[in-house]
């Protein structure tokens, strides 16, 4: 950080500083400022272009302090200007084309540009003058020929790291003609970053986040939720040895923690005191899960969730539903409200009280830091996370409260997945996609878990008649727009299977496969997945659980009371999938067939029934022979 010089209007001479800093004396070029914050509203100025350090402003809550500074004491020395030049441009101005960044793309272009300083440095390359399409090319193949450290089993960089990789050389020589030193030519003339990584073509990697498994997602869920459940007992134990440690004041930490232990017990705790911590930092876990489960939150926005989030709304009919507040910083749009079921709002309620002696803490920090020093800028970091949810002590920092950072989360997903018994690579993201593709199966109609709440979350809701004036008024059409890309895929799937080798019944089934026969019908077609684009584009589809329905409403009552009727009509489609539902239904009734008491009419119907299932049964190429009541 600067000198913490304090300036009253700092805004008027950053608005007119220079986009860059060719053709500056040093002396004012070094005066540049570089970021600023308000201190009880006096601006204190945080960096300046003469730092070696520059401290950035404007970071979502869960960035971490050491990720929020460009320190080019890192980058050989040789480059530290000119990297400043560059830096200073980018954040004034952005790259052609673009709008400004924002100071997370300064840390990363800075972080990634670094290996190909490095690089130049051991060329013995001083200047980016001397940068020619030759060099570019050798680090290209040093790249790509990296072997990641032991942590990472020396395997070599994905196709994402190594287009970030190239991306960082692009921009430094674009940015570089803003400079003393440009790079004459294009690294790699004639072609890009992204071909150079192999992310065009057929070659090109799915950066699609990966789906996690239901008997994953559903082991993971079950035991965050029973940990969830059990949270106020734990909250409970830790509240009495916190009123322990009051009464034993000024006792040694090995006593205190012996009484501690002996408390436990006689509390009905056998495990000790570190089994208790243990267990208190997996009930933050299972918090998050819950609540990433069923919002379908980013992790940046479960990060900014604070204490009151919680809000809940009823419509016309008496029906309750509960919301959760927080801020987005992935739209610009901030503020956003998501609806949230009941296991959510207990996971809410847990937290508010998990976090309180850390809130308390934070609070602490404050108001020591305004004693000593009414503007210090951490006064201001402190605030940000005063009120925060899902807090930890960061020992990096001199052991602080801060909103917990991506990196611990990662290292908290992967010992909760471990501790349930699963070697799934558990990532935050993760739960966004399983959230959006719950919410698909449930508008499909395909849905057994949290089934009413993921169909008020999916895209064809009506939630006006459930927000006020004041909440549900900034929903994350983002999620929406992932839901409906899980319910094309879904989809998708569908059709493909349909026009697979195995029989299909149903009316629309049997048509299916008829039209399926005629070649000209295939040739209209570009490709099979054009064909398969068509046809679920154009068609209505829904599970009612025995058939995939294809009318455009959901009134007919085969869908409900009089679920055989499927098997004649020309809106279903009934494949090898639901074949055991027929199975069970079809020896259910040759059993009712027989019973005396069930008259005429029942016999009637328990006959009609009997010969639909029959027949689907049949059309699935099952031999007839066997069903022979």
């Amino acid at each position: 950080m600067s000198d913490n010089t304090l300036v009253a209007l700092p805004w008027a001479p950053l608005a007119v500083q220079p986009s860059d800093v060719r053709g500056l004396p040093e002396s004012e070029r070094d005066a540049l400022i570089i970021s600023a914050t308000q201190v009880d509203g006096q601006w204190v100025i945080l960096s300046r272009y003469r730092d070696n350090v520059w401290q950035l402003e404007g970071f979502t809550s869960n960035v971490p302090a050491s990720h929020t500074r460009l320190d080019f004491r890192t980058a050989p020395p040789a480059f530290w200007e000119v990297m400043k030049a560059m830096l200073y441009r980018y954040l004034r101005r952005g790259r052609h084309g673009a709008v400004r960044p924002k100071c997370l793309a300064l840390v990363q272009i800075f972080s990634d540009a670094r290996p190909f300083l490095r690089h130049l440095e051991a060329f013995k390359l001083d200047y980016l003058s001397a940068v020619t399409p030759l060099v570019c090319s050798t680090y290209v193949d040093a790249c790509k020929a990296y072997r990641q450290p032991s942590r990472s089993k020396g395997k070599p960089l994905s196709q994402s790291g190594l287009h970030s990789r190239f991306k960082a050389v692009e921009a430094i020589h674009e940015l570089s003609h803003y400079t003393d030193d440009p790079m004459p030519q294009h690294p790699w003339p004639e072609t890009s970053a992204k071909a150079m990584a192999g992310l065009t073509g057929s070659s090109a990697q799915s950066g699609k986040t990966p789906l996690i498994p239901d008997d994953v997602f559903c082991i993971l869920f079950e035991r965050a939720y029973q940990q969830v459940e059990r949270g106020r007992h734990l909250l409970d134990l830790r509240e009495a040895l916190e009123t322990l440690a009051m009464q034993r004041k000024g006792r040694s930490a090995r006593s205190l923690n012996k009484a501690k232990n002996s408390h436990l017990s006689t509390l009905g705790w056998e495990d000790g005191l570190n089994a208790l911590n243990k267990a208190l930092i997996n009930l933050r876990t299972a918090c998050y899960i819950v609540l990433a489960s069923t919002s379908g939150c980013r992790i940046h926005e479960l990060a900014y969730v604070q204490s009151g989030a919680h809000h809940r709304t009823q419509d016309d009919h008496g029906t309750a539903y509960h919301w959760m507040r927080s801020r987005s910083e992935k739209t610009g749009v901030g503020i956003h409200d998501w609806m949230i079921p009941q296991a959510a709002v207990r996971a809410l309620r847990v937290m508010e009280r998990w976090c309180a002696p850390y809130q308390a803490m934070i609070a602490a920090e404050i108001l020591q830091r305004r004693h000593a020093n009414p503007y210090d800028p951490q006064i201001v970091e402190a605030h940000k996370h005063r009120y925060a949810l899902f807090l930890g002590v960061d020992p990096k920092e001199g052991n602080q409260v801060r909103t917990l950072s991506n990196t611990t989360w990662s290292v908290c997903f992967k010992a909760f997945a471990k501790d349930c018994g699963l070697s799934w690579n558990l990532s935050s993201h993760q739960f966004r996609r399983k959230f959006a593709n719950y919410a698909a199966h449930s508008r499909f109609g395909d849905l057994r878990y949290l089934k009413e709440h993921f169909a008020h979350c999916s895209l064809d809701m009506s939630l006006g008649y459930a927000i006020d004036d004041s909440w549900g008024q900034h929903l994350d059409l983002d999620l929406y727009a992932d839901i409906q890309g899980e319910l094309e895929d879904i989809k998708l799937g569908v059709v493909d299977n349909w026009l697979g080798d195995e029989p299909l019944a149903g009316g629309y089934g049997r048509a299916l496969k008829q039209w399926q026969r005629e070649p000209q019908n295939l040739l209209i077609f570009k490709d099979h997945a054009s064909m398969l684009k068509s046809i679920a584009e154009s068609t209505a589809i829904r599970s009612n659980g025995h058939a995939w329905c294809t009318a455009d409403n959901d009134g007919c009552v085969g869908n409900t009371l009089e679920r055989t009727r499927c098997g004649n009509c020309n809106h279903a489609v009934i494949g090898h999938g639901h074949a055991a539902i027929y199975q069970r239904l079809y020896d259910d009734l040759k059993g009712l067939l027989n019973c005396p008491d069930i008259g005429e009419g029942g016999r009637q119907r328990v006959e009609r029934d009997l010969n639909r299932c029959r027949d689907v049964l049949v059309q699935l190429g099952m031999d007839p022979e066997t069903l022979i009541a």
